[in-house]
């Protein structure tokens, strides 16, 4: 058995210099996953404190330059700024002349396509848009959960089979998405995974003012259960009071939740209202116990006990 090692990938020639402008959680752990794949980190702009001690955490002996500089010194520039600040930080390094011809621009946002891009095509420059479908901390446990992440990938045809390259360099996979399909698709993504976090949070406040002292270990086998029946069966998967029709329960969590937790009151009818819509289109909810119920979330909204009829 031959007991030479496998080259360390850093060892391998450099292919692109990379360069990071805006040092938020999600540039400097693609930066690092492309140095994994042979790529070499030349270059981050980042503004605030916390930014430049994420940039010196994840890509150690890389230097903090200006973003023009930043553009300057490389030939794969990430832009990961904020979605509302992307337009106008593109329009403003093509303006200035820091974009050049032939330098991959990506940028990370789901909510834009590659036509955010266009200044910068327009100075020559090669546009793609690579969004991870992923939540970010900005420590290096992210680069380990780029593998096998889906990226939704926007881009110019002739541009697509590039950056669907970058994607699999970086451990992910990609998925196309067209040009006008993207707010939807970000609009998606949020729904299920930034109101997730909501959720759950409040679940555990409440189960903590129920006197339960652990509430993540309650709550973690049975949310990844719910997650994984959710994923496999879709709405085949909904279970509860609501889908049950108990409009006595819904009633007695509303005034419950009224008395202890104002604030969550709100969230829970919504949810709750769209649970029984979509158990009444797929038969598990029954018609006949659908009246009760829908009334009990009527009087909720409009601030009463919710008692059932």
């Amino acid at each position: 058995m031959s007991t030479s090692q496998q080259p360390d990938p850093r060892d391998r020639p450099a292919r692109l210099t990379v360069g990071v402008v805006g040092a938020g959680r999600v540039g400097p752990a693609l930066a690092a996953s492309l140095q994994l794949a042979g790529h070499r980190p030349v270059a981050v702009s980042g503004v605030s404190d916390a930014s430049r001690r994420r940039a010196a955490l994840m890509l150690p002996d890389v230097p903090l330059v200006p973003p023009a500089e930043v553009l300057e010194r490389a030939e794969l520039v990430l832009l990961t700024v904020p979605d509302d600040a992307l337009p106008g930080l593109v329009a403003g390094l093509a303006e200035t002349g820091a974009v050049r011809p032939g330098q991959l621009l990506v940028h990370t946002s789901g909510r834009y396509g590659a036509r955010v891009l266009d200044p910068a095509l327009r100075a020559g420059a090669l546009p793609l848009a690579l969004h991870p479908a992923m939540t970010f901390t900005g420590t290096p446990v992210d680069v380990q959960r780029l593998a096998g992440c889906s990226f939704g990938v926007t881009a110019p045809e002739e541009l697509r089979l590039a950056a669907e390259a970058l994607v699999i360099e970086m451990g992910g996979e990609p998925e196309w998405v067209a040009e006008e399909r993207r707010p939807l698709y970000h609009a998606s993504l949020a729904l299920g995974a930034n109101h997730l976090v909501t959720l759950v949070a409040q679940s555990m406040e409440l189960l903590r003012e129920a006197g339960v002292e652990a509430p993540d270990r309650m709550l973690g086998p049975l949310l990844g259960a719910a997650l994984d029946n959710a994923l496999r069966s879709g709405d085949a998967a909904l279970t509860g009071p609501v889908a049950r029709g108990d409009a006595g329960t819904v009633a007695a969590h509303v005034a419950e939740l009224r008395r202890h937790a104002p604030q969550t009151v709100a969230g829970y009818l919504a949810m709750a209202r769209a649970t029984a819509d979509r158990a009444l289109a797929h038969g598990l909810l029954k018609p006949e116990l659908a009246e009760d119920l829908l009334g009990v979330l009527a009087e909720g909204t409009d601030g009463t006990e919710g008692n059932a009829r």
